[in-house]
């Protein structure tokens, strides 16, 4: 059984979020004494949080980064705030996802279920089941990717991937000089692009190109308007 983690005030939304996942078959931690989040967090040691942004003290952006400081549960972000600048934020602080309240209920089950699916499920259990027969590295115009690691390596410099920046590398890496999809890209992430904000694959995009850069491979996603992304290297 899954156990997921509430960071919600408002005890009505706290509430009916509880009934819903519990309906599913997880284990709910749901946080009320907003003064020992932090305390919660590392006894429960949950599958994935659900994290509002306006708690009381400090703010879901604060416990986000801290709790990446830690651990690299999934981390689903629902607030009221829509503007791109707040989903910017909290995706560079490492959250996973990020819904946008009020939503319907099907969006919010359908975005956890898949995202303990991805990270824990059967997705993961095949991935799992790959590294272990051969560790094996991704190759292109002196690019490195290490699917054990999840890290993009030169020869003289090595840099980390998120998983979602990781996923994003993989498909330009197999799929090089070719012209993807934004629809294409979105199911590589997420499974179904139905579900997704479009600008959360804007974010990783640049997130990537930024760490690309530091790299010294600079403008290699070429951007094809209306269309996609092109791995040009």
């Amino acid at each position: 059984m899954y156990k997921i983690m509430i960071i919600e005030d408002d005890a009505k939304l706290r509430e009916q979020m509880s009934q819903i996942l519990s309906s599913y078959g997880y284990q709910i931690v749901a946080v009320q004494d907003f003064h020992k989040v932090e305390e919660r967090f590392q006894e429960s040691k949950p599958d994935l949080i659900v994290l509002d942004i306006n708690l009381p003290y400090y703010d879901g952006n604060y416990y986000c980064r801290i709790f990446r400081r830690h651990s690299k549960v999934p981390i689903v972000i629902t607030s009221a705030r829509n503007s791109d600048l707040s989903q910017i934020m909290s995706i560079e602080l490492g959250a996973d996802d990020y819904i946008v309240k009020p939503f319907p209920v099907e969006l919010f089950t359908t975005k956890i279920n898949a995202m303990i699916r991805r990270t824990y499920g059967d997705y993961a259990q095949d991935t799992l089941s790959i590294r272990n027969e051969v560790d094996y590295k991704l190759v292109a115009g002196g690019l490195r990717l290490d699917e054990k690691s999840f890290k993009i390596a030169t020869n003289n410099m090595v840099i980390e991937l998120s998983k979602n920046e990781f996923k994003l590398m993989k498909v330009f890496i197999t799929k090089a000089n070719e012209v993807l999809t934004r629809e294409e890209l979105l199911e590589n992430l997420w499974d179904q692009s139905d579900f997704v904000d479009d600008n959360t694959l804007t974010v990783n995009i640049t997130r990537l190109r930024s760490k690309l850069s530091e790299l010294g491979y600079d403008d290699c996603i070429k951007t094809k308007r209306g269309v996609g992304y092109v791995f040009d290297i």
